[in-house]
């Protein structure tokens, strides 16, 4: 009688592969949490760079206008 006959034998077989399609379930679980976390800071440091582009694109605007306003 091989492995494969052997109910017992395959029984723990299937377990073991079981067990490990949990532990893979569980790290793929894991690192999708982290990689929201990290999308979400990311999405907020960029919304907080594009805020403080448009604030400098103003004043330098705003410059560009006085610079213009001299020249008259």
């Amino acid at each position: 009688m091989n492995k494969e006959d052997n109910p017992e034998i395959a029984l723990q077989h299937l377990e073991q592969k079981i067990d490990s399609l949990i532990r893979v379930c569980q790290q793929l679980h894991d690192d999708n949490i982290q990689l929201k976390s990290s999308h979400s800071e990311l999405i907020q440091q960029r919304n907080a760079l594009l805020d403080k582009n448009e604030k400098a694109k103003s004043r330098v605007e705003a410059m560009i206008s006085r610079l213009k306003l001299m020249e008259i």
